[in-house]
């Protein structure tokens, strides 16, 4: 990461993750990164998306090793025990759609808020998002929590990306596809993907070359600027 401050701190919230555990073996074999912490369900202190108590109470323990230059957010529910993504409208129920917009948005949601003022000067925060979330691009319709949950955090993402900009001119928070991956989350639908340490060496190229004009934006692992 040559356009960080050299040497730079990183954050991974999802650490114990398939491409937040990838993310950090990344980062860890970059001689230009100080350090990296990593933040999930099990760490110290832990971080639970669906507690809002721990995203804040994280925060409050981190906030002595802030700023740190890179903060990424790589978490994300597509399907879990007794649900999978809904194909029909009769498909949707309530519990479902709670518990998708809870991992997906509601606290991604409070990750900005707890944690964007942690990101240095002139760092760089990146969201997981999925191009399914973009409704533009929706032509099959289907996977109705998943897509509207990451169309829910696009949004999300955008808004605080343009009050960042009034606030910290110089701080750049994007939206990442990572596209498909092998992990438990691709697995019912498509056996062989991509790599994670693959993904997350694409994604951390990306982040290496935004540019100013780029805060605020929705891009996939390919470097390519996606439709919201």
């Amino acid at each position: 990461m040559n356009s960080l401050p050299q040497p730079y701190h990183a954050l991974i919230i999802g650490a114990t993750g398939t491409l937040g555990s990838a993310f950090a073996e990344c980062l860890n074999q970059d001689p230009h990164c100080a350090g990296v912490v990593g933040l999930g369900r099990s760490t110290t202190p832990p971080l639970d998306l669906g507690l809002p108590n721990t995203i804040m109470a994280a925060a409050a323990q981190l906030a002595g090793q802030a700023p740190f230059d890179l903060i990424i957010l790589a978490t994300g529910v597509l399907h879990g025990e007794g649900f999978m993504p809904e194909k029909t409208l009769e498909a949707l129920n309530q519990e479902q759609l709670l518990a998708t917009f809870q991992a997906n948005a509601l606290g991604p949601a409070l990750v900005l808020q707890q944690f964007l003022p942690l990101l240095s000067a002139n760092g760089v925060m990146a969201v997981l998002s999925a191009k399914v979330g973009s409704i533009e691009d929706n032509r099959l319709g289907g996977w109705y929590s998943y897509r509207a949950s990451k169309a829910a955090l696009n949004m999300l993402v955008k808004t605080a990306a343009i009050e960042s900009a009034r606030r910290w001119p110089h701080k750049r928070l994007v939206a990442l596809h990572p596209g498909t991956v092998t992990s438990p989350l691709s697995r019912p639908f498509r056996r062989e993907a991509r790599a994670p340490r693959e993904a997350a060496a694409d994604m951390l190229q990306v982040l290496d070359a935004l540019r100013p004009e780029d805060h605020g934006g929705f891009f996939s692992y390919s470097g390519e600027r996606l439709p919201w």
